[in-house]
């Protein structure tokens, strides 16, 4: 079952073409993954990698995106 979640949420972050959508459905990959992880007995690596891909990355990339189109914006005024 965890295998299928990764696989679908993986397929999806790739489908997905717009950058802020395709962050969050990262998020949910990073999840899916983490469930995996913790499915096959590796709490430890699950542990880092809800940490990482599932709050870390994501909030990163949406302050970047947020930053860029602030920039945008007032080169466009």
């Amino acid at each position: 079952m965890t295998l299928i979640m990764v696989a679908i949420t993986g397929t999806a972050t790739v489908v997905v073409r717009d950058p802020v959508r395709q962050t969050v459905v990262a998020g949910f990959f990073g999840l899916a993954l983490t469930l995996m992880l913790f499915a096959y007995g590796a709490p430890d690596v699950a542990l880092s990698e809800l940490v990482v891909a599932t709050v870390a990355v994501p909030v990163m990339v949406l302050l970047a995106l947020a930053k860029l189109r602030d920039r945008q914006k007032n080169e466009g005024s």
